[in-house]
């Protein structure tokens, strides 16, 4: 009678264990306090194609982060005074505030605003504000071409360039695979950067003689040869040439319109509430 007592006894116990021990959820994976997390949860986080041990540690991984995450923010909420509480609160309010006007308004301003900017709103920005737009550093107008020295039509193709003429495009695209590295348009404008970078043969000791609007150079380089003629040149704080800041001038344009746009759409939004008598202030 008494042993069978003694193991209804275990038996209540391992019960009542049972019972005060969280149940797991259905599909659920992992559990934090009352929070679980779930194989829909999961889901997409390993890529196609994963091997089996990465795909492992992707998981146990994520797991382990999302518990860590889950685990800081209780103690965070046991722990932090009231106060502290209040205001980040009233942060992650704003916050969504924030977020939400910012993404609504900028989908408003996408499907209103006027991208079209013509050349005439280009120049006529660029007339009245160009002592906004000052030169960064020293910008160059230059063709070049980078040869072998032994190249057999050496002296046709550097009489050529130097006496460059548009005329002679079929010719510059049937030699141009001759080359190793070319630029025949002097029409853009380029940062010196640009130019040290492309041309190694100039650097800052020689710039000075080479950088000169009209010059013409040829630097031997080993087994190279580079051809060089320089059209123009702008130096560093000076008023930056129409075609160089045309994309920024497009640029500034376009975030003008859509800052008058805003301007616009709050005023109507706050009218229009006004109107049908769903704001007022209380006086």
């Amino acid at each position: 009678m008494i042993r069978n007592s003694f193991f209804l006894l275990l038996l209540w116990l391992c019960v009542s264990c049972n019972f005060f021990q969280p149940e797991q959820k259905p599909e659920s994976i992992a559990r934090v306090g009352k929070s679980y997390l779930y194989k829909s949860d999961i889901a997409t986080l390993v890529p196609a194609g994963t091997s089996k041990a990465d795909s492992i540690l992707l998981v146990r991984d994520f797991i382990n982060r999302w518990a860590s995450q889950k685990l800081l923010i209780e103690a965070a909420e046991r722990n932090l005074s009231d106060k502290k509480k209040k205001d980040y609160n009233a942060l992650i309010k704003q916050y969504k505030i924030d977020l939400y006007t910012k993404a609504y308004i900028e989908e408003v301003v996408k499907n209103t605003v006027d991208t079209l900017v013509t050349e005439e709103e280009l120049k006529k920005y660029y007339e009245e504000n160009k002592e906004n737009f000052k030169t960064n550093s020293t910008l160059v107008r230059l063709r070049f071409i980078n040869l072998t020295k032994d190249n057999p039509r050496f002296a046709t193709i550097r009489n050529k360039f130097f006496n460059y003429s548009k005329k002679d495009k079929k010719f510059w695209d049937t030699y141009a695979l001759q080359f190793k590295s070319f630029a025949l348009n002097d029409s853009v404008w380029v940062d010196m950067s640009q130019v040290y970078y492309k041309l190694p043969v100039i650097n800052p000791d020689n710039r000075e003689d080479i950088i000169r609007p009209g010059k013409k150079a040829e630097i031997q380089s080993n087994e190279d040869v580079y051809l060089i003629k320089i059209t123009n040149v702008i130096d560093k704080n000076q008023i930056s040439p129409f075609e160089y800041i045309k994309p920024t001038l497009k640029e500034v344009i376009l975030n003008k319109r859509k800052l008058e746009l805003i301007k616009q759409f709050e005023k109507e939004i706050t009218d229009d509430a006004i109107k049908n008598n769903d704001y007022e202030v209380y006086k």
